[in-house]
């Protein structure tokens, strides 16, 4: 019985070793069913009023969109997985930080699960959630430091050590192969500080101009207003 709904939902690539497996037709439902699910949760998080909540709805929408568009422009693309994009990561902490912790995490789940939609790469169950609702859930977490100088900036960057870990976990645990002679931890530490590192350094010094954090001061103020 759980063989056939496996099946349902998920296809196998025996092709290579080992196996990765790939949402069917209705397992992409699924994942889209319960991203609608997601952000309809975050809303309710919020416990503001209706019009806020639908502002709340809007530009979260509006950011995973951007979040999405920019994973499609990679500066650099990896052999073995991960990517520079311009500024992906930057899009979902932003939600965290206008709208708080909870809404930020559910926000980076449901973009992990859209990513995973779009660009699915599963060996194992344990790794496809470190990967993808995990390593993007932690992105959320730029809303610890809504309220404090610099706060999207440090908030950013915890967020972006957090998604970082989840990687490096799973680098170390599911693909040490690739690491060949060398140490699997040391590799998939370097490997995935590698892509990701560049993209957090640079829209660090971005954050850091002035004139970019007034135009996000004006953009939290639009956000979060009644």
């Amino acid at each position: 019985m759980f063989q056939k709904v496996f099946d349902f939902f998920v296809s196998t690539d025996t092709s290579y070793e080992p196996y990765s497996y790939y949402p069917t037709t209705a397992g992409n439902i699924g994942i889209f069913v319960v991203i609608l699910l997601l952000l309809i949760v975050m809303m309710a998080v919020s416990g503001s009023g209706k019009k806020v909540q639908a502002k709340q709805l809007a530009f979260s929408a509006l950011a995973m969109a951007l979040a999405v568009i920019a994973s499609l422009f990679t500066v650099v693309e990896f052999p073995f997985g991960g990517s520079i994009t311009l500024f992906r990561m930057f899009f979902i902490c932003l939600i965290g930080y206008l709208y708080g912790t909870k809404a930020g995490i559910l926000a980076g789940i449901a973009y992990g699960l859209l990513d995973l939609l779009l660009k699915p790469y599963v060996i194992h169950p344990v790794q496809m959630l470190l990967d993808y609702p995990v390593a993007f859930g932690f992105l959320g977490f730029a809303g610890l430091f809504s309220k404090s100088r610099y706060g999207l900036i440090k908030g950013y960057l915890l967020g972006v050590l957090g998604r970082y870990l989840c990687h490096v976990i799973t680098g170390y645990i599911f693909f040490s192969e690739y690491a060949g002679d060398q140490n699997p931890l040391l590799y998939s530490t370097i490997y995935n500080a590698s892509y990701i590192m560049p993209e957090a350094i640079i829209t660090a010094l971005l954050l850091l101009i002035p004139a970019v954090q007034g135009g996000l001061a004006e953009v939290k103020k639009l956000a979060t207003n009644n």
